[in-house]
């Protein structure tokens, strides 16, 4: 049974008064994880779901819960062994969810104190997901798989049995899932005066085999209803084998209810086109777009499409900021939106006819998403780099922030954090960069600490407040270690020169700007040049490979997670070649072979190598294949150096298992132990 959460909060209060603890890999995993966010109609109540893991089961489960615009008491409404997700505020003031309590996925409503709960439709059992309702409350939409091609069995019915994939074309696996004979697509339905979905849904995708999102990490984001319901925009990759593994190419259609046709409107944009919002009068449609395909990490424009001319234009042109989360005003005269800048996420505005771009909130937080409560509130969900999500209120106005929750007051309260620091780092060629710098709870300066050096992927993935569960820089802190964390060259947030001259340069100046780094942090005299270790995921990965060999006596050891060691083998397995083809400029076979594969390919200075190492790696790792992790473990195993492989085989580029998690935590510094001894502080 589940402590209702006030009872939590003040059970919280009582231990943070009386007792202080040590952040662990099991203590991340009771902490409590704030999910949608969704404001009522009228404005005044904020629902949200919150999810909690079961270590021992391995599992999660998400329960939904209210809390007044205005501040006060946050309320329980849903205690299940099942998760409540989807949610949304129907104009009548009721709260729908999904929930699969029944066996299948299914449709609830429930009045916003929690009581009258109602199951309103009888969906099969196919999947179903990214519901929504359009804004008169007459239709909803929906996911569900849909089989658009022959499967093996259907091509040798009379091998029932047999296991294999067979496949003729590329992108036939991608992230963590093979490609099989179904394909997402969208739905619309309509509702009775009751509320229950009425007659059939109509797949708007109707035979095409394509999938709406763009699979596999977008959600309902990616869709949206206009302001009379009549109008349904989506997201759509319509490509399919090479090309679609070799192009960003999204585009945001547009389907009409009333006859069934379907319109491109960024036909002509060549990148990424993601997440369509309609204004509040149904005229206009904003959305995200990038200009350069194949560039993952170009620029997000904010595009604001005129329905009645078919003209559009960049309203954010001239802009460094690459935004997220757009939202109209009421007026339809305003759009905010989230961007990076100087390693926080903060909230902007924009006039929707472009114009002077303002910054609403400063300081070192992150607001990851948010939604709008009026005309000058917005509701966020805002980490620090020592606090998990909450839900806050800001005013649009000022930046002023109200907190409203306190979902891990009872663990966080009583947990000793050390301090972080927002420093400034010369590089080798002049410039200033941002490099975090976290410490150990009771840090001393007249002792001597190990220190590490992190090593971000992406490669474009910036170094921000959020609160991570996979590399998380208080837990290592509190592990006894001093990190560093450089927004080197790649990262957004400092313009684009800074955020795109990572392509191409993968082992040149990046990996400068981390020696920079850690040089610059080691001439303080707590830090111990003896007992440095140097940690990274991804482009990370690739990084603690190729300082292995560059490094230069610096470190004691490495932990590499999911990184590239061998780029010419990587280029041809990764899924989304696009990616490859950009950043190392070209394949392993052209001719003219890029500079990436002569100069910054790891695997070429493993004579060079003579440094412990662990290597992770998942075996449903699909953007950087297992094989990539067993090459270079076994290179350091046939060179002699001492190496440990960690292999999770139903793990893909993260570690997601609740279990799985700690077992990653406590290799890893059982491995950074041995080497660093960082319960060893020698005093000056």
């Amino acid at each position: 049974m589940k402590k209702p959460l006030l009872l939590t909060l003040l059970v919280g209060v009582s231990l943070a008064a009386t007792a202080q603890q040590t952040l662990t890999p099991e203590l991340l995993w009771r902490l409590g994880r704030l999910g949608e966010m969704q404001v009522s109609p009228n404005g005044r109540t904020v629902a949200f779901t919150a999810t909690r893991y079961d270590l021992m089961a391995n599992r999660g489960n998400a329960d939904i819960y209210t809390v007044p615009v205005a501040g006060g008491a946050v309320k329980q409404l849903t205690n299940t062994p099942n998760s409540e997700n989807t949610l949304n505020w129907r104009p009548d003031g009721k709260l729908t969810f999904l929930s699969d309590e029944g066996g299948s996925t299914q449709l609830y409503a429930m009045n916003p104190d929690g009581s009258g709960k109602q199951q309103l439709s009888e969906f099969g059992d196919e999947s179903l997901g990214n519901l929504k309702y359009a804004p008169t409350g007459k239709f909803i939409l929906y996911t569900q798989d849909v089989k658009v091609r022959p499967g093996l069995q259907d091509l040798y019915p009379d091998l029932p049995k047999a296991d294999a994939k067979l496949y003729d074309d590329l992108f036939y696996r991608h992230w963590t899932s093979w490609e099989d004979e179904k394909a997402s697509h969208v739905f619309f339905q309509p509702l009775g005066d009751d509320g229950k979905p009425t007659g059939y849904g109509k797949d708007v995708l109707d035979k095409e085999p394509y999938d709406a999102p763009v699979r596999p990490l977008a959600g309902s984001e990616q869709l949206a209803f206009s302001p009379d319901g009549y109008l349904l925009a989506y997201t759509s990759r319509k490509l399919m084998g090479k090309a679609e593994a070799q192009s960003t190419n999204s585009d945001i259609y547009l389907y009409s209810l009333r006859d069934n046709s379907t319109k491109n409107l960024s036909q002509g944009l060549a990148g990424y086109d993601i997440e369509p919002v309609f204004s509040p009068d149904g005229t206009r449609v904003a959305w995200l777009s990038m200009a350069t395909p194949g560039f993952e990490s170009d620029r997000n424009a904010i595009v604001v499409h005129d329905l009645k001319t078919g003209r559009h234009e960049d309203v954010t042109k001239g802009s460094e900021l690459s935004a997220g989360n757009v939202r109209w005003s009421a007026d339809g005269k305003t759009i905010y939106f989230v961007a990076v800048a100087e390693g926080a996420e903060q909230l902007f505005s924009v006039p929707s006819k472009g114009g002077k771009i303002r910054q609403i909130t400063k300081g070192l937080q992150n607001y990851n998403a948010f939604e709008l409560a009026g005309a000058d509130v917005a509701i966020c969900n805002r980490t620090t780099m020592q606090s998990p999500a909450e839900v806050v209120r800001v005013s649009l106005k000022n930046g002023k922030e109200t907190p409203l929750t306190q979902l891990n007051q009872d663990i966080m309260g009583a947990v000793k954090l050390g301090k972080v620091e927002n420093r400034r780092v010369a590089t080798t060629d002049g410039k200033q960069m941002q490099v975090y710098v976290i410490y150990p709870p009771d840090f001393d300066p007249n002792k001597k600490y190990p220190t590490l050096l992190y090593c971000q992927g992406g490669p474009q993935s910036p170094i921000t407040q959020s609160f991570s569960y996979r590399w998380n820089f208080p837990l290592m802190a509190a592990q006894g270690y001093i990190v560093v964390a450089p927004n080197r060259r790649g990262l957004p947030g400092f313009g684009r020169e800074w955020n795109d001259a990572i392509s191409g340069d993968w082992g040149g100046q990046p990996i400068r700007d981390y020696l920079s780094a850690i040089d610059a942090i080691s001439k303080e005299p707590y830090v111990d040049k003896d007992r440095r270790g140097c940690v990274g995921a991804s482009y990370g990965g690739y990084s603690v490979y190729y300082l292995a060999g560059h490094h230069q006596g610096r470190f004691k050891t490495f932990i590499s997670h999911a990184g590239l060691y061998d780029l010419a083998s990587w280029y041809p397995t990764t899924e989304e070649t696009f990616f490859a083809q950009y950043e190392m400029k070209g394949a392993p076979w052209d001719k003219q072979l890029a500079r990436s594969y002569q100069e910054f390919d790891p695997q070429k200075f493993v004579g060079q190598w003579d440094t412990p190492m662990l290597v992770i790696h998942g075996g449903k790792d699909f953007r950087v294949p297992e094989n990539q992790g067993m090459e270079a473990f076994g290179a350091a195993q046939l060179r002699g150096i001492p190496s440990r492989f960690l292999y999770f085989p139903n793990e893909g580029h993260w570690i997601q298992k609740p279990q799985n998690s700690v077992l990653w935590n406590r290799v890893f510094f059982d491995w950074l132990g041995r080497y660093l001894k960082p319960n060893g502080q020698a005093s000056k």
